[in-house]
Parts: C-alpha cells; sequence; structure tokens
C-alpha cells in the first residue's frame, strides 16, 4: 500500500501529475463553457465562422505542440547541464520545481482544450454545422495569450535556476529548513544493544527516507520493549539485513517476538529508491559538497565555485552548530525506549571538511574558505567541548594538507591568519566555560 506522505513526495517530484489534472480541469472547463450562451454581438464571443473557429483552434493546438516540445528540450539540457556540472543528485531539485511544472501544465492543458474543441466546433451529427459554442473558442484565445506570457516567463525562470548560485542559494534554504523543523534532536548518550536484543531484518533494499517516531513507539509501548533502530535517515539498507532490534528492559524470558514488529517497522520507516530531503539533512550538504568537488576537479577547474559552495555550506553548518545533534531518545510511561540513531556534529564536520579538502587542499582560496567556516562555527558552537574539539581538529588537517600541497608559504598567509583566528576562538570558548558565573544554559550567540 502506497503511503500518503510517500505519495504526496512523489507527487511534488513528478512532472507528470500535474499535467495531468490539468488536462482533466481543460477538458472540465472546455465542456462547462460550451454551455454558456452568447450572442454573436458578445463582445465576449467569438466573432467569426465555424470554420474560422476550427481553423483557430487547429492552429493553437498545434503550436502548443510544438512549444511543449520546446519546453521539454529546455528541460532536458538544463537537467544534463545540472547533472554533469554540478551533482546528480541536484536533479530531484528541477523536477521539484514548481514553477516548471506550472508552465508545462498550462501548455498541456491549452493543447486539450483546443484539440476538444474540434470535437463540437462546426460538426454536428457529421454534418456540418454553422452553431458552435462561441464563448468556449474564446477561452482557447485567452488561453493561448496565458500560454504566451508564461513561455516568456519560463525562458527568464530556467535562465535563472541553471545559474550556480541559484541552485546553490536552493539547496541551503531547503536544508536549513529541513535542520530546524525536520531533523530528530539527539544528544542523549545511549549504550550498545544488549547481548539478548532480538533482530528485525528488513523486508527490502533502499534507502531510510522517513521515520515516524510516534508510530514506533506506540507499538514499542504496547508490547512494553525497548526498540532501537540500526540505520540512520539518509544511509542504505539491504534486505535480510538488521534493521531494528527489540529487547526487554530488564531482561526476562522469552525474549519479545519479532514478528510482531515487521509491520510496524514497514509502517514506521519508510524505505525508498532514492534518499530524500525530508528528514535528511545531509543530502543537502552532499550536494553541495558535490558541486565544490566537481569544480575543483581538473576538468573543470573553478576554484570560485567551490569557494561559494563553501559560503553556502557555512550557513548550514551555523545552524547545525546551534542544534543538539545524535541519537533521538524517546521514552513512555510504560518504560519503553525508541533509539533513533542520529550523526553528531562532528561527524558531519568530517565528512564536509574532508572531500572538499582532500580535493582543494592546493588552492590557497579554498582552504581559506574551509577555515572560515570552521571560524564561523567556533563563535556559535560556545561551550561545546566536543564540537570545538571537532573544529579545532579540522582546522590542523586542513592547514597540515595545504602545507604539503601549495609550494609557496607566501600563498597561505591569509589561511594561516584565519587558522589563529579559529584557534583564538575556540580558547575564547573554553575560557567562558570554565567561568565561575558561567551557566551551561547560557544563550548562544546569534
Amino acid at each position: 500500500m502506497i503511503r500518503r506522505d510517500a505519495l504526496a513526495e512523489y507527487v511534488r517530484g513528478s512532472l507528470w501529475v500535474l499535467p495531468t489534472l490539468s488536462v482533466l480541469g481543460a477538458l472540465v472547463a472546455g465542456t462547462l463553457l460550451s454551455f454558456v450562451e452568447t450572442g454573436s454581438g458578445s463582445p465576449l464571443a467569438f466573432q467569426g465562422t465555424a470554420d474560422d473557429a476550427r481553423t483557430l483552434l487547429i492552429g493553437i493546438a498545434g503550436t502548443m505542440v510544438t512549444v511543449i516540445a520546446v519546453l521539454l528540450g529546455l528541460t532536458v539540457v538544463a537537467l544534463q547541464l545540472s547533472s554533469t556540472q554540478f551533482s546528480p543528485r541536484l536533479l530531484r531539485n528541477f523536477l521539484r520545481d514548481r514553477p516548471n511544472q506550472i508552465v508545462l501544465s498550462v501548455f498541456v492543458a491549452t493543447f486539450a482544450y483546443s484539440a476538444a474543441g474540434l470535437y463540437t466546433v462546426g460538426v454536428s451529427g457529421g454534418s456540418r454545422s454553422e452553431s458552435f459554442p462561441r464563448f468556449a473558442v474564446s477561452g482557447a484565445i485567452v488561453l493561448l495569450f496565458v500560454s504566451l506570457g508564461l513561455l516568456v516567463f519560463f525562458a527568464d525562470h530556467l535562465v535563472h535556476s541553471i545559474q550556480v548560485d541559484a541552485i546553490m542559494t536552493v539547496v541551503e534554504r531547503n536544508t536549513v529548513r529541513v535542520i530546524r523543523d525536520r531533523v530528530f534532536a539527539g544528544g542523549e548518550k545511549v549504550g550498545g544493544v544488549p547481548e539478548g536484543a532480538v533482530p528485525i531484518a528488513a523486508r527490502r533494499s533502499g534507502y531510510v527516507q522517513v521515520v515516524r517516531p510516534r508510530l514506533l513507539l506506540s507499538a514499542a509501548a504496547e508490547q512494553k520493549v525497548c526498540l532501537r533502530l540500526r540505520p540512520r535517515v539518509g544511509e542504505h539498507v539491504v534486505a535480510g539485513t538488521t534493521l531494528a532490534w527489540i529487547w526487554y528492559d530488564p531482561p526476562r524470558d522469552p525474549p519479545p517476538d519479532p514478528q510482531g514488529f515487521v509491520r510496524v517497522l514497514d509502517a514506521g520507516v519508510r524505505i525508498g529508491f532514492e534518499r530524500t530531503l525530508e528528514q535528511d539533512a545531509a543530502l543537502g550538504i552532499r550536494q553541495l559538497v558535490d558541486v565544490a568537488c566537481k569544480a575543483l576537479s581538473p576538468a573543470v577547474n573553478d576554484p570560485y565555485t567551490a569557494v561559494q559552495a563553501i559560503d553556502h555550506l557555512s550557513v548550514i553548518f551555523c545552524t547545525l552548530a546551534q542544534r543538539p545533534l545524535g541519537n533521538h531518545v524517546v521514552r513512555d510511561d510504560s518504560g519503553a525506549v525508541l533509539i533513533i540513531p542520529g550523526r553528531r556534529f562532528p561527524e558531519y564536520l568530517a565528512v564536509m571538511c574532508g572531500l572538499v579538502r582532500r580535493y582543494g587542499a592546493r588552492e590557497p582560496t579554498v582552504v581559506h574558505a574551509l577555515l572560515r567556516l570552521l571560524h564561523h562555527c567556533a563563535a556559535v558552537v560556545a561551550d561545546d567541548a566536543e564540537r570545538c574539539a571537532a573544529i579545532e581538529e579540522q582546522a590542523r588537517a586542513v592547514i597540515t594538507d595545504a602545507e604539503r600541497q601549495v609550494a609557496q608559504p607566501a600563498d597561505l598567509a591569509l589561511a594561516y591568519a584565519e587558522a589563529e583566528s579559529v584557534h583564538q576562538q575556540v580558547a575564547k570558548n573554553r575560557r567562558t566555560a570554565h567561568r565561575p558565573d558561567h551557566r551551561p544554559d547560557e544563550p548562544r550567540l546569534p
């Protein structure tokens, strides 16, 4: 059974659903307008003959077929450019672009409206007829002018949407929204899986897209068990491997029956063929990292684009740095516990910095941008010792790799200054944490 949220996610990323609905709407609108009686002298009525009306509808239908073919061709070019120049993981953003879907829907609706009108305009019972719905034919003219305006809009929108700045801004905005609203809050440290835990195998392969904590906790509370997922959101699962563990706390015999949780996990953990951004902020980070790595490849050699990608990553990581991250633990009054594994801030930072650092260590501007990102993060993490240590570790790695790759030490002058700023900010955070009047719940820097 297709779940409602999975269907909604599919519809948002589909190019055929909205146009199909628009065709149905156009047919219904044409049928209703054909019943509107207007005299030949009305300014809202088509003033030509039935043959003129048929010629007009034939011309509109033929024109729209050509325009639709051009639109689809331009869309394919944009998708190909985005995939090869930036990242194949950006294709989903273009497919989800609502203006593109609306423009295509209006064009298809105009074609369907005009083509359907040929069944009633100028013919009746297989014979020629001079009586035809003049008001409905006027509707075809209105749709033609609307389509003309949308064609100009589409050309402008397409040119702007394939600009690298626009692409990265969309990724940044969507990822920050996910971090603020949908990433599970973590921070509580939990032990390992106990020996008596019963594994539950995944029934299908794919990526973990969405986890529903309320549904899983409710099922765990019914049987008074502890439930722990193995993969994190965004990770790949293979059918037959462990998807989760259940156990009693305290242990007792017999152990819990895993068969009762198979259907619960199917409903509470959505596994799909691709990663989505619904609860997976790491996907947005991966998209920007891909852009930076592609720009630094020998085939492109565009370090400034990589610097721009790092600037957008700075916004994302400063947002991450102020959120509790890690394992998401939910408890019930019955003693049931649900544990959803999550990434900690050092893990996010290591993956991002590691990939960009290895590709961009020979370019001082990229090195400086990475250190600037770390400085921004250090300014907002305040007294978090784990995160400060991770920032310092990444700053040392960036400088070490740069010193090994850059031939002229003078080229790293700005990088050394930025690395010193990172060190000073981390030291300031540690001094603040050890002040006698410091409180752990002090508000962090904006």
